[in-house]
């Protein structure tokens, strides 16, 4: 009988998964089906012309790198030493689990909030104007809590038997952290910047205030100069422009989608990589 019991519920678990990826499935298969047949060389490599009802959309597409690949250097290195530092080196007492209470809340707040933070701050307050410094600087602090969240929850899930014996062969504290902990924690430290990196990818509200353009058909020559992106840019033929052709949202909604699942895929590669390391 409890076989039976068990059988039933790893069934109604496995039902639970497949209609939990059917939407995701759904989704991709549609972004696929209608935008491949609107890519191809011109689109992606060409600037936009006639209010971007024409060209392609290369601007937005070296936009949108800039922006992650600055918001990669800018969270990740900030936000895994902040995670090593909370677990390996800080006490355990009501300041440090303040800290930990609040860098949870700040993973859930709306990133329109960290747009007009950003603009305040950095745009305004530090006179970097509308910028991709401005931008990268925003997104990377909205990134930065799942980031620490994902490294100091990676790093309590190693034993503290590694530590003890790293440290008991003689290894220094650091050197412990280093060469033992860190390696092991490392496939779920890289599954929080995958998915802190692939939400800044694909977010508009914080660059709206901070870096997007409307409309700047060439790339910027410093990183003080407003750029084009492709979250912001959907928004804009979407919205803003009368009669803009169908093939243009829909090859920019699959660029957008290629290019997040590609950020997804590296960082996979990497994290299975140290995984077989392990």
């Amino acid at each position: 009988m409890l076989r039976k019991y068990e059988n039933i519920i790893i069934l109604m678990i496995k039902l639970i998964a497949f209609i939990s990826i059917l939407p995701a499935v759904f989704i991709l298969g549609y972004v696929i089906i209608k935008g491949v047949p609107s890519i191809s060389w011109s689109f992606l490599t060409e600037m936009p012309r006639n209010g971007m009802r024409e060209g392609g959309i290369f601007p937005a597409i070296i936009g949108t790198l800039y922006l992650t690949i600055g918001t990669i250097i800018v969270s990740v290195p900030l936000g895994v030493l902040t995670g090593i530092y909370l677990v390996e080196y800080s006490k355990d007492n009501g300041f440090k689990r303040i800290i930990n209470l609040t860098i949870i809340n700040l993973a859930g707040i709306p990133s329109i909030v960290y747009g007009l933070f950003g603009m305040a701050l950095f745009v305004v307050a530090f006179g970097f104007g509308t910028s991709i410094i401005s931008g990268v600087l925003t997104l990377g602090i909205m990134c930065l809590p799942v980031i620490i969240t994902a490294t100091r929850e990676s790093l309590l899930a190693i034993p503290n038997d590694l530590r003890q014996a790293s440290l008991a062969l003689g290894a220094t504290k650091w050197e412990t952290v280093w060469r033992v902990v860190l390696p092991a924690a490392f496939p779920g430290i890289i599954t929080g910047v995958i998915l802190s990196i692939s939400r800044a990818a694909g977010e508009t509200a914080p660059i709206l205030f901070t870096v997007a353009a409307f409309y700047l058909p060439f790339l910027p020559s410093s990183f003080f100069e407003q750029v084009m992106a492709l979250p912001y840019h959907l928004y804009v033929i979407a919205t803003q422009i009368p009669n803009m052709p169908e093939a243009n949202m829909n090859g920019t909604v699959f660029v957008i989608v290629f290019i997040t699942v590609g950020f997804n895929l590296i960082g996979a590669f990497i994290r299975n990589k140290f995984r077989r390391i392990k």
